[in-house]
């Protein structure tokens, strides 16, 4: 074994990872998952806890 079989291993384990990457980013499952993440900068978070309640209604 040469280093140009070593080079040919390499590149198709990189292939493979690539297309196995690809197959999980436009699967279906992954659909959900990526909706929602794309969405967390727009949702509204109570970091102040319940301190930032008024105890009345106005």
């Amino acid at each position: 074994m040469d280093i140009n079989d070593l080079r040919s291993i390499v590149t198709v384990v990189g292939l493979l990872c690539f297309l196995g990457i690809v197959g999980w980013a436009y699967g279906k499952g992954s659909k959900k998952g990526f909706d929602e993440a794309a969405n967390l900068p727009f949702a509204e978070h109570d970091d102040q806890g319940e301190a930032s309640k008024p105890s009345h209604p106005r």
